[in-house]
């Protein structure tokens, strides 16, 4: 599961900003914690590993140090690395309303009259709301994920169910006067 993306180096000692993916960045990045690194730049180099020694809040974002990232030059080849953990399947978050990308990924789209829409392909985690990619026939659908559009999610049952608003998953209406 992903929980963040490394941003700019902070300083000459190594810190970098953190772009936090997860609601839980205080359990997710608690001192001690050994996050898998997935450097997305062809031919970077960086450890597997990143171990947490460190994390502060400063000015609305959330600054790290890391046992392996000694100075600000490796803080600057860190730039862009994605940071993952290995969550248990059962695991669930504490809020009812919220999931994991990996325990949706793969369910049955539907309307909420029963049509198929497709499979959720994945999880699109933007800065106002997250999209959901659906894999139909033709074109993927963007959904966004919000529970006026997205009003079940039904894990044990397979399904995410979406309301259809012309213009989403139907055509609009092409009458003119």
């Amino acid at each position: 599961m992903v929980v963040g993306r490394i941003g700019k180096p902070h300083g000459i000692k190594g810190e970098v900003s953190v772009e936090p993916r997860t609601d839980e960045p205080d359990r997710r990045f608690a001192d001690g914690a050994v996050l898998r690194s997935e450097n997305k730049r062809p031919g970077a180099p960086g450890p597997a590993h990143l171990t947490v020694a460190g994390t502060r809040w400063h000015s609305g974002r959330l600054l790290v140090r890391f046992a392996e990232v000694a100075d600000r030059n490796a803080a600057e080849e860190a730039r862009g690395t994605i940071l993952s953990i290995d969550v248990d399947p059962d695991e669930r978050p504490e809020d009812p309303e919220e999931f994991y990308d990996h325990q949706l990924v793969g369910l049955a789209v539907e309307t909420t009259d029963g049509r198929p829409v497709g499979v959720l392909r994945e999880i699109v985690h933007g800065t106002a709301q997250d999209l959901l990619v659906i894999t139909a026939d033709g074109p993927d659908v963007l959904v966004p994920f919000v529970s006026e559009l997205v009003p079940e999610v039904d894990i044990a049952g397979g399904r995410i169910v979406v309301v259809d608003q012309p213009g989403l998953l139907s055509d609009l209406d092409t009458q003119t006067d």
